[in-house]
């Protein structure tokens, strides 16, 4: 199944030396359709205003169309309005849960990660470490490139206090048993985060239908703008958590020495929010909807296995996990004798853009005994045309390096 947008995204119409654009690096960032790039502009030269403080017309405008975005997203994950909180993107969300969870933890508790999470799900436990005396266990990856789910049982104890797991690996596409996991936590009454960065381009997500109590993305995963993200919270936390930053519009009454919280998710976004992004990112949710995330997942899965095949076929060239189906659009690799950067650089020459290094991912890569690869990450708008190319113009790379 093809299916031809192109047309759609103003950046694939510009070549360079009569080369077209392909663009393999979609785990990193995705391009932009125009109607998102409309709607950004649309609202800077039609309603640009600050939002929930003017009663002047564009002002309200400006306060509609942000709430009504939220209803957008809310809709799109089948959560409520006021559990979806906007942020700058999956790291802030992440650490905003962290923030607000250390005033919870004590001396001994545990959180548990894996060791194919991104940096992202790994640094903002370590601060609190850093600060308390508590724990962090990581389920281990196996050989295959999939969670050694056998061991996780043997993770929890009385202790744990949070499960924070990557639901698709930005370096070995690794699709883990979110709902597996979701019913050990539950069972334990553990709270449990989702970082779906990667998975929500690929896959419908229901919070209600997986049980998360958190579960963050990027909007620039999913054709949306950068400076954008959105952190999911069960309504059973709203109230618990402290908010993360402090300051205008997330309060309800300031006096000299003690202030109170807006309502969620109102107390959770603290000062002008990134108004154009947010409008932006529902505009790429409604051109998601037209296209059908089904569509997308169907036509990007049939891309991995006919990328799949093609490289199994290059001499010298190791995959990294994609033992079976369960793994997306995500390919890594490397050739014996070919440094992952001198391939990326290389490959630039033909207008190919695909990712080379450790990806914010350095315990995985210790434990798949490399340091860097090259990484190959497919979208709806690429092709079967442009694999053939990237496996032809792969080729030359690797003679002349050899």
């Amino acid at each position: 199944m093809e299916i031809n947008t192109k047309k759609d995204f103003p950046i694939f119409k510009n070549n360079k030396d009569e080369s077209p654009l392909i663009y393999f690096d979609n785990a990193s960032t995705t391009q932009k359709p125009q109607c998102v790039i409309d709607t950004i502009v649309n609202y800077y030269t039609k309603y640009n205003a600050n939002i929930h403080r003017g009663a002047y017309g564009i002002a309200e405008k400006a306060t509609f169309e942000f709430e009504n975005a939220r209803k957008k997203v809310a809709k799109f994950i089948n959560a409520n309005n006021d559990e979806i909180i906007f942020t700058k993107g999956t790291t802030e969300s992440i650490n905003l849960v962290s923030y607000t969870f250390e005033s919870m933890l004590e001396d001994n508790d545990e959180i548990i990660l894996s060791e194919m999470e991104h940096h992202s799900n790994i640094i903002p436990w370590q601060r609190i470490k850093e600060k308390k005396n508590i724990q962090l266990k990581y389920i281990p990856v196996l050989e295959n490139g999939e969670l050694d789910m056998d061991t996780l049982d043997s993770l929890i104890s009385k202790k744990t206090k949070l499960i924070s797991i990557i639901y698709m690996s930005n370096i070995l596409g690794t699709i883990n048993p979110i709902n597996k996991i979701r019913e050990i936590a539950k069972n334990k009454k553990i709270p449990f985060l989702i970082d779906a960065a990667q998975s929500i381009a690929h896959d419908r997500i229901d919070v209600k239908k997986i049980g998360c109590d958190f579960l963050a993305f990027s909007g620039h995963k999913i054709m949306g703008p950068t400076g954008v993200g959105v952190l999911y919270i069960n309504n059973k936390f709203l109230n618990k958590l402290e908010p993360f930053l402090r300051g205008g519009h997330m309060i309800k009454e300031v006096d000299y020495n003690f202030s109170t919280w807006n309502d969620p998710p109102w107390k959770f976004e603290a000062g002008t929010a990134n108004i154009a992004q947010v409008l932006g990112l529902a505009s790429s949710i409604e051109y998601i909807n037209k296209i059908g995330i089904e569509n997308i997942k169907k036509h990007t899965n049939h891309l991995r296995s006919y990328l799949l095949s093609k490289l199994k076929n290059i001499d010298n060239l190791i995959i990294y996990g994609h033992i079976n189906d369960n793994f997306g659009p995500i390919i890594s690799f490397n050739i014996k004798g070919c440094h992952p950067y001198d391939i990326a650089k290389l490959l630039d020459k033909y207008n190919i853009c695909i990712r080379s290094g450790h990806h914010c991912g350095q315990l995985l890569m210790k434990k798949m005994k490399t340091n860097y690869t090259n990484r190959v990450s497919l979208y709806y708008y690429n092709s079967e045309q442009e694999i053939d190319f990237f496996i032809v113009c792969l080729k030359k790379v690797i003679g002349i390096l050899k």
